[in-house]
């Protein structure tokens, strides 16, 4: 298989991943530049069958983020932005406000950074004491809380769903990458699982879970592994205990916002995630093992360098895990009438981490460009609240690199 001079490319911009950020670059580049053709190569039979159909629903503020990293440019502006997206296309959305509770004096501190971090980030935040927490929910119990009034919900799937159609992209459903073949005075082949062969002037990587794989395939080196984490969830059996989003206030030392509480558009309320190793980068339950993908990871320096530097935490993640009453008890730090009986497992999410030869874990969204390449190598949550914003960045960067060739 090879790029060969004479022979018709397929597309402008061949874009490997049908999530929402890539779904999101496909549509921005139709719009920058219409006319410019984009074909989508996504492995599964539809769009958005991992991260961004698997996490809370969530549209994010943005508060959690470093002032002037992607992240916090992105998700301010991405929330706004999907709030508008949802109501010109009819799908299922609310802005909501969350709580950030501190249920531990140690806790308060952070809590206070996180008020300071908001304003930064041009977030509106109202604090609370334990008793005002109760105006908004009044099972929840804490010391002090903080109300960040821009958060929202949404049908995530059902946003890849209207990019996919709105793009006017061609989108290939079961369309798994095998090789890929780059010529950079020429272009780039990708070969299919099936054998059909697309080829393209510059390539996309949005493959999530995949996307150091993909970018080892086209011959760059993205200096990271994606480590795969689980998020496990509960349902809970009595919604009313809960009228909106409660989350605790985070450790900054880990890019995990622990257990949360989060009414959805359906009107039901999830709890989770905790962050669990997982066994393959599908690994949506203990039985899920790839024994070369894990193999793969334990191959990496940076994973063992990561959990020597986050053992304690990992071990609190996976007695969690493991126990449903150690997942009880720690939802009961925010809601204490929650039982045992009131949790019913549901569907898990995997978070594709990136992480670094020195066990740090990269902490921003990470775009790296090689010859005819742009590479979105780190894009877990808030990627699918900042998708618009991320999906203009990402397109810009293709069409720059097309019109260099």
């Amino acid at each position: 298989m090879q790029v060969r001079p004479g022979i018709a490319y397929d597309c402008d911009v061949l874009v490997v991943g049908g999530g929402i950020v890539g779904l999101s670059t496909a549509f921005a580049i139709t719009r920058i530049a219409p006319g410019t053709r984009v074909t989508v190569l996504e492995k599964e039979p539809g769009p958005a069958r991992h991260q961004t159909g698997r996490n809370s629903g969530v549209i994010h503020s943005g508060i959690y983020y470093r002032p002037g990293s992607l992240k916090a440019r992105y998700a301010v502006r991405g929330a706004a932005e999907m709030v508008k997206f949802c109501a010109e296309y009819g799908i299922a959305h609310a802005v909501t406000g969350k709580l950030i509770v501190a249920t531990e004096k140690d806790e308060l501190p952070r809590l206070h950074a996180l008020v300071q971090r908001g304003r930064e980030n041009g977030i509106p935040v109202r604090e609370l004491s334990g008793p005002q927490i109760a105006e908004y929910e009044p099972e929840v119990r804490g010391l002090a809380a903080i109300h960040v009034g821009t958060t929202g919900i949404c049908d995530f799937v059902g946003v890849a769903r209207q990019l996919a159609e709105a793009s006017g992209a061609e989108i290939r459903y079961g369309a798994r990458v095998e090789r890929i073949d780059r010529r950079p005075e020429l272009g780039v082949a990708v070969r299919t699982t099936s054998g059909d062969v697309v080829r393209g002037r510059v390539l996309v990587n949005c493959a999530g879970l995949y996307c150091d794989e993909v970018a080892w395939l086209t011959g760059d080196d993205p200096e990271m592994r994606i480590v795969p984490f689980r998020g496990e969830y509960y349902e809970l059996a009595r919604p009313d205990l809960v009228r909106g989003l409660v989350y605790p206030v985070p450790d900054p030392a880990f890019p995990f916002l622990g257990v949360h509480l989060t009414r959805g558009i359906d009107g039901g309320v999830h709890i989770g995630p905790n962050a669990v190793p997982a066994l393959a980068r599908e690994g949506y339950d203990w039985g899920v093992v790839r024994p070369r993908e894990v193999a793969r990871t334990l191959a990496w320096p940076g994973a063992w360098r990561m959990a020597g530097r986050h053992w304690r935490y990992g071990a609190g993640e996976l007695a969690r895990s493991v126990s449903k009453g150690a997942f009880t008890t720690a939802v009961r730090r925010l809601l204490p009438a929650v039982t045992a009986d009131d949790l019913v497992p549901t569907a898990a999410g995997v978070r594709a981490q990136a992480v670094l030869r020195d066990g740090g874990l990269v902490d921003d969204f990470l775009i790296k460009e090689g010859a005819r390449a742009v590479h979105v190598l780190n894009a877990p949550s808030p990627a699918a609240t900042a998708s618009l914003p991320i999906g203009r960045e990402v397109a810009g960067r293709a069409l720059a690199m097309l019109g260099s060739v």
